[in-house]
């Protein structure tokens, strides 16, 4: 039977800064190649390290630590793995956690990391810009994926999906047990999508979650920018040109 009860969360309620990019202005009918029906950007990794979040509330810095993975491994023939530690002090960095005493390991707010990635860099890796998803649109989850390799998302997760081999909406819909965030916050990266649902990365594996799932239970979703994920000639895997599109960003980021 599948438990998690005893897994670390650490996302801090959503935190919505009106200066963030919004995908939806890059978005328009024409300018970008469709997604297709399905897209599996995590098929190309044999294991996903736990990032320390099997012991602390690091989620929002490991998920970090697992796009990279995701991008440099569909980028070039090897992904790069940063280390735990390297996502421990980011953690620190950003939340003041002590990794000595224990002290302050309270989460982190997903755009205090995403800044913090962008600015200063986790493991030596920086994104370019972000970019906020519109809430429950599908479109926008499956371009952000295919696009992008990937998207960067907090769940609030329901204590029902302590026990649940794929994350679904329990038969008694989104309340009781069921009720988003009356287990936590947890932060996890998205590699997969298909007509069924989508694939995330957590504690160390794969974990699947229906589309209703994400609908019940994701509070905030972001598209990332990485020249990880690039290429050579500016080309990322799915064939999107990325350079006209980071110039552009590079000037309005703030």
């Amino acid at each position: 039977m599948t438990d998690h009860s005893q897994m670390k969360l650490g996302k801090a309620a959503p935190r919505h800064d009106p200066r963030t990019l919004q995908l939806a202005n890059y978005l328009e009918p024409g300018n970008l190649p469709p997604a297709p029906k399905t897209e599996n950007y995590g098929k190309t990794i044999a294991s996903w390290p736990m990032m320390g979040n099997d012991t602390i509330g690091d989620c929002t810095c490991a998920a970090a630590g697992h796009m990279v993975e995701c991008w440099t491994g569909n980028a070039s023939s090897t992904p790069v793995v940063i280390s735990d530690n390297s996502i421990i002090q980011a953690y620190s960095a950003i939340t003041g956690y002590d990794p000595t005493t224990g002290a302050n390991d309270n989460g982190a707010v997903e755009i205090d990391v995403l800044n913090y990635w962008r600015q200063t860099g986790i493991g030596g890796h920086k994104i370019v810009a972000y970019a906020a998803l519109e809430p429950g649109n599908r479109n926008h989850v499956t371009d952000g994926i295919y696009l992008f390799g990937g998207v960067y998302i907090g769940l609030g997760l329901p204590i029902s999906a302590q026990h649940q081999k794929v994350w679904s909406v329990p038969p008694g819909g989104p309340v009781g047990s069921g009720a988003p965030g009356s287990w936590g916050g947890h932060a996890v990266p998205v590699v997969e999508y298909d007509k069924h649902g989508l694939t995330v990365v957590t504690w160390g594996m794969l974990k699947r979650m229906t589309w209703g799932f994400w609908g019940a239970y994701c509070d905030e979703a972001y598209a990332l920018l990485s020249e990880d994920f690039i290429g050579p000639g500016g080309k990322a895997p799915s064939g999107f040109d990325f350079n006209a599109l980071l110039n552009d960003l590079k000037q309005v980021v703030h």
